[in-house]
């Protein structure tokens, strides 16, 4: 997941909205961490489950992993300010979008992943033209090489 996330990440520009669909345990923490690679971060990527948001800046570029699983209210959101983060600058990658209905933007891309067996099934959606134009550029036969796992207690490869 984390291989294909930074082949996903090289192909992302900004502005960009990304939905990110799954059952938990389904990988998409893991996939953001990817995207997050392929911008050149290098430290531990924690899901943001009670901050909601996690920032990251890179470069030119300002990346929000939102995780929206524990929001209680979609009105919440508006009260973190969050038109804020959806700019000519941001790529969002947004975990259960689904939670934020009515106060989100809509998508440039979705991803929805399924867990099967041991491996992981996913399905890319365009959902504007920014979006294909992001799919035009992904492989459709991706090399992926396995990333030495994060320790969970300390982030620390």
């Amino acid at each position: 997941m984390v291989a294909l996330g930074r082949q996903l990440g090289q192909v992302l520009c900004a502005p960009l909205v990304l939905h990110l669909r799954g059952e938990l345990g389904a990988g998409k923490t893991t996939l953001a961490r990817g995207v997050l690679r392929a911008f050149g971060h290098q430290g531990a990527v924690k899901s943001p489950t009670y901050t909601l948001v996690e920032p990251y800046e890179m470069g030119e570029v300002s990346l929000y992993h939102f995780d929206l699983y524990r929001l209680g209210d979609p009105e919440e959101l508006e009260y973190m300010g969050i038109r804020d983060y959806f700019h000519e600058r941001s790529i969002a990658l947004l975990e259960w979008p689904q939670r934020g209905a009515g106060f989100l933007p809509s998508p440039d891309l979705l991803v929805s992943i399924e867990v099967a067996g041991r491996g992981r099934v996913l399905n890319f959606e365009a959902c504007t033209q920014r979006g294909v134009e992001c799919l035009r550029h992904l492989p459709t036969k991706p090399e992926l090489e396995p990333e030495t796992p994060e320790t969970p207690e300390t982030g620390v490869q």
